[in-house]
């Protein structure tokens, strides 16, 4: 199979959000720490997520946090293995070269497995994988397990050969679906319920992978323990404060999450899934 064709993403461009901490939550002088989380919707949205959760944890634990979002998941990915991130929630350091970065689990929310799948709108014509030879199928971008690597590995070891066209985020690879660009698209279960719930878009999905917990909370063997500690157990705990909880809630309903939203404790072993994974994948996508 020949490699596909790539449609490269606007060039990057950093987007920083500053947590603010209130008055004597930690020391004006006390280090900051970076926290990224992979873009899973457009810009707007996932800030919109993000900023009251990590002004949050900040002002619990203590340890003052910054959110920094690239434009796509390959920028904001990018920024973690150019060391210039401390927390991430991520799902994209799972391959065994990234394993030896040393990045450790400490999270994830407590949701129900995902499933990574091939969707076009439930009006298309399309109704089988096969049917897809030839066109343009939209992905996230190059670093998306569920979004891309996965999905379009299912398509490669089929034989079934596609354009590739790489969005930025899932948000803009569904925008590009019902607008006819492209054909199909690569996605996370949960981020096709959450764009149905959002902008009340309906698919039909072609072929759905095996489950696998979405994304864990990590953090950088540069941080010390610590405050690694203080930082999970203000995430642990926002469902159990009053605050916490309607922060929480009015993120779910911002992403449409089915289930009232909570983060919960988790080890490498809730990830396991995507070591599988990588231990049989093609070399085009590790």
């Amino acid at each position: 199979m020949l490699r596909p064709a790539i449609v490269r993403p606007v060039p990057v461009v950093v987007f920083v959000l500053a947590g603010l901490l209130a008055a004597g939550a930690a020391r004006a002088d006390a280090p900051a720490y970076n926290f990224s989380p992979v873009n899973l919707y457009n810009l707007q949205v996932s800030a919109g997520f993000w900023n009251p959760i990590i002004r949050y944890v900040s002002e619990k634990s203590g340890v003052r946090l910054n959110l920094k979002l690239g434009r796509t998941s390959a920028d904001t990915t990018s920024y973690v293995l150019m060391r210039e991130v401390d927390f991430a929630f991520t799902n994209h350091l799972f391959s065994p070269e990234r394993a030896r970065m040393g990045w450790t689990v400490f999270g994830r929310r407590a949701a129900a497995p995902v499933q990574s799948q091939i969707v076009v709108p439930a009006d298309s014509p399309i109704r089988r994988i096969e049917d897809l030879a030839g066109a343009a199928v939209a992905f996230p971008g190059p670093e998306a397990p569920l979004g891309y690597k996965i999905a379009y590995t299912q398509l490669y070891q089929r034989n079934i050969p596609v354009n590739v066209v790489f969005t930025g985020n899932t948000d803009a690879a569904f925008t590009q679906l019902f607008a006819g660009a492209v054909k199909a698209a690569g996605a996370s279960s949960a981020l096709v319920a959450s764009y149905h719930g959002r902008e009340g878009k309906s698919f039909r999905v072609l072929w759905s992978s095996t489950p696998f917990n979405d994304q864990a909370l990590m953090a950088s063997p540069r941080v010390p323990p610590a405050q690694v500690r203080a930082v999970a157990q203000a995430f642990f705990g926002m469902d159990k404060d009053p605050e916490g909880r309607r922060i929480l809630a009015d993120a779910a309903q911002l992403v449409h999450v089915p289930a009232p939203l909570a983060f919960i404790p988790a080890t490498e072993a809730d990830f396991a899934a995507y070591r599988t994974f990588y231990a049989n994948a093609p070399a085009t996508v590790r």
